[in-house]
Parts: C-alpha cells; sequence; structure tokens
C-alpha cells in the first residue's frame, strides 16, 4: 500500500496503529519465547516495574480455594450447586507482551487455573472455526435447522418438552422447537442476546443470577432475540452444546487441532464440561463442556497459553502464514452489539466510548472473566497484558500503568 502525501493524516495515523498481520511480525515457538529488556521493546523499565509492584498488591481478596468461593457465591443463587470441577489456584500473575516479546511476568505464569469466563472466547473460537469450515453458513441463521433432537438428562429442555422421570434419564428433545426459541439465530447466542428459555444440565435460564423479585422467575414476558442483552451462563453452555452438534465432536478436540497447536501452546490445557454434560454422537458418548466456571468446569490453563491466545486474537487470528479464522470473523466479534456496545463476540469486551479502560485507545479488547482473569490486548500499542487473579477494581488502573511505562513503537 502506498500513502501519498496528501493522505488524511487521521487515516495516516490509522494505517500505522494497525495490528500487524503477520508482515514482519514476532511470533513464539512452541518450545521457546524470546524476552526483551523493556528499553529495547520501548519501554520504561522503572515504571514497568511500577505497574507490576501494583498488580501484585492488588491480588483478589477471595478465598484460593475456588469451590469454597463458589459457595460464598454462585451457589446461593437457585439450583446453584457446583456439577463441575474447581481447582485452588495460584497467586496473583500475570505476563505482559509487546511486539509479541515478553517484557515482564509474575507470580505463577506456568500453573495451570480455572480461567472462568475468558472459556467464552475459546468458544467463540470453536463457532468462527465452523462457519469458516462451511459447517454453518452464516451468523444470522436460524440455529434450530442445524440441530437435530438430543437426549438430555431428565428435566432438561424446554418449558413444557422437558423429559420428565417416566423417560427413564431422558429422550431425545428440542431446543429451539417453541415459538421465542426458533428464531434464536447463532449471532444472537455469540452476543448474549438471545434469551433462550429452558433448562440445561439442570440449571434453569432464569437461575442464573436471578431477578429479585422470585415471582418474575418464569413469567416474564420475553423480548424479541437480538434486543435485550443478558449475560448468561445457561444459554452460553446451550452455544457449547449447539456447537458440538454441528462440530459432531468434542469442542476441546477442535480447539487443539485447529488453534492451540498451531499457535504452540502447551499440551497442559483442558476444557471440562459438567458431571452431566454428556451427549451422544454416532455412538460415542461426548461431553459437552462449559463456557466459563459458573457451576465449575470451564478452561483450565496457564498465563503462557492466555498470552498465546490473547496474541493470536491480537494478530486478527493470524499466526505467522497461518489465517487461523478469516479477518472477517475478528471484524465480526469486535463489533459493537447494538444492545450492549461494549462487547463484541463472546467474551470480547470492547472499550467503546474509552468507557472501560480511559487510559486506553478504543480499539482495545479484553477477554474477562470471574477472579479476575483478564487477557487485555491493544494492537495500537501492540500490548498484550495477561492478569490473573487481580481484583476488579484494579484491572484499569494496571493497564493505565503499563501504557504509562510506553515510551517508543517497539
Amino acid at each position: 500500500m502506498t500513502i501519498t502525501r496528501s493522505a488524511p493524516l487521521a487515516i495516516l495515523a490509522l494505517l500505522l496503529a494497525a495490528p500487524v498481520a503477520g508482515q514482519q511480525a514476532y511470533f513464539p515457538d512452541r518450545h521457546g519465547w524470546e524476552r526483551r529488556d523493556p528499553a529495547t521493546a520501548g519501554m520504561s523499565a522503572a515504571r514497568l516495574r511500577e505497574a507490576v509492584a501494583f498488580a501484585r498488591s492488588s491480588e483478589s481478596p477471595g478465598p484460593r480455594d475456588l469451590l469454597e468461593a463458589h459457595w460464598r457465591g454462585f451457589a446461593r443463587e437457585p439450583h446453584g450447586q457446583p456439577v463441575g470441577p474447581f481447582t485452588v489456584r495460584g497467586p496473583q500473575t500475570g505476563v505482559i507482551l509487546r511486539g509479541g516479546y515478553i517484557v515482564a511476568e509474575w507470580g505463577e505464569p506456568e500453573r495451570v487455573d480455572m480461567t472462568f469466563s475468558v472459556s467464552k472466547s475459546f468458544l467463540s473460537t470453536a463457532v468462527g472455526l465452523a462457519l469458516s469450515e462451511g459447517l454453518i453458513a452464516r451468523v444470522d441463521d436460524r440455529v434450530a435447522p442445524y440441530l437435530p433432537p438430543v437426549l438430555l438428562p431428565a428435566g432438561d429442555g424446554e418449558p413444557g418438552s422437558e423429559a420428565g422421570p417416566a423417560a427413564g434419564g431422558g429422550h431425545p428433545v428440542g431446543l429451539f422447537a417453541s415459538a421465542h426459541n426458533r428464531r434464536i439465530t447463532w449471532d444472537h447466542l455469540l452476543r448474549q442476546t438471545s434469551d433462550w428459555e429452558g433448562t440445561l444440565w439442570g440449571k434453569p435460564d432464569w437461575s442464573d443470577r436471578p431477578d429479585r423479585d422470585p415471582d418474575t422467575w418464569r413469567t416474564r414476558e420475553r423480548p424479541a432475540p437480538g434486543t435485550v442483552y443478558e449475560y448468561n451462563d445457561t444459554r452460553v453452555n446451550l452455544l457449547a452444546l449447539a456447537a458440538t452438534l454441528v462440530w459432531r465432536q468434542p469442542l476441546p478436540v477442535v480447539l487443539r487441532e485447529r488453534v492451540m497447536r498451531p499457535i504452540g501452546a502447551s499440551d497442559t490445557w483442558q476444557w471440562h464440561g459438567y458431571e452431566s454434560s454428556w451427549v451422544l454422537l454416532d455412538g460415542l458418548n461426548v461431553q459437552a463442556v462449559s463456557g466459563g466456571g459458573h457451576w465449575g468446569g470451564g478452561m483450565f490453563i496457564n498465563a503462557y497459553d492466555q498470552a498465546r491466545f490473547g496474541l493470536l486474537t491480537l494478530r486478527r487470528f493470524r499466526w505467522r502464514d497461518r489465517q487461523i479464522l478469516p479477518e472477517s470473523w475478528w471484524r465480526m466479534a469486535t463489533t459493537p452489539t447494538g444492545p450492549q456496545p461494549g462487547y463484541g463476540f463472546m467474551n470480547f469486551f470492547l472499550n467503546t466510548g474509552r468507557e472501560r479502560f480511559p487510559a486506553a485507545p478504543e480499539s482495545a479488547w479484553v477477554h474477562l472473566g470471574a477472579g479476575t482473569n483478564m487477557i487485555y490486548c491493544d494492537p495500537e500499542n501492540d500490548l498484550v497484558i495477561v492478569s490473573r487473579w487481580i481484583r476488579g477494581d484494579a484491572v484499569a488502573d494496571l493497564v493505565e500503568k503499563v501504557l504509562g511505562a510506553i515510551e517508543r513503537s517497539p
């Protein structure tokens, strides 16, 4: 591309700030990741040390035993009993990349820990892979025509279609047959605007972060799909099941072969579902994974592999000379959702209007989960920040302090 002298400065700045798409970009090898001292990476070593010290001092006050943390929090919800595995987490931990190189690391970055709702970003990636391989034609397609009836545990399904005790543990049911649910598209599920009604793996949709008034749990009027945003893990798990049925194989296998091995991730990560989230596919029992750790399970992963995934999304899903997902998927994933402009595809939390990170460019985004687990991605500054087990109210301050350490381009 040629930039003439008459090109507007705004366009020139935008082009210079665009993420590198493979050319001259650094990507770590599977068994080696180059470190650079901050000065070489265009950062102040003193200010970066201050940012790391701030992160260390801002560890989440919650118990490190994450099952205990669950009992203190989500277990208080209706149907809040844990159904998936939990870990005992490590200390406040982080990794910072500039230009793809490691410029800072602390805590226990090799420790495999829960990542809670950062799992959703891996789930949406699995859906993007299904789209790129033609298993899904368009994200605006309705989900219903893609799925067969599925054998679910007794009590699961849409209202009025649930398998009862007489079914002997369940019978094949549809998940998108009701007048409301049949209008739901893949895009609605990806953006958490579906308002799907039903029960999955023993968790009714209304039981996740329920309204204060119990009288509304089963009786409220359903808005049309796509019109209201609601963060809801039952519906996230529904997307995971739908993607599993489309792929007809476990999503961890899909992710391992098409994403994690190509980007050189370790073999230490695991993606868990629930004790009840098993379906029969082609004569084989397959576990449908969860999209987070709300009731246990989800992605268990170390901070280095989180950083690799963050770098992949920073590079618009390109790794060296391989386009893992079409760049068009990255554009969709980072497009604001109508009812919630700060959200793209799960779990791309956007910086629309610079509301989430006032000190950061509007083009930045973050893969975010409870804990707090954070993968901050900033294409304008060629920056990735992984921070685990940090207080939620300290996240924006950490980003500001790291940005304050930048002195020039890497």
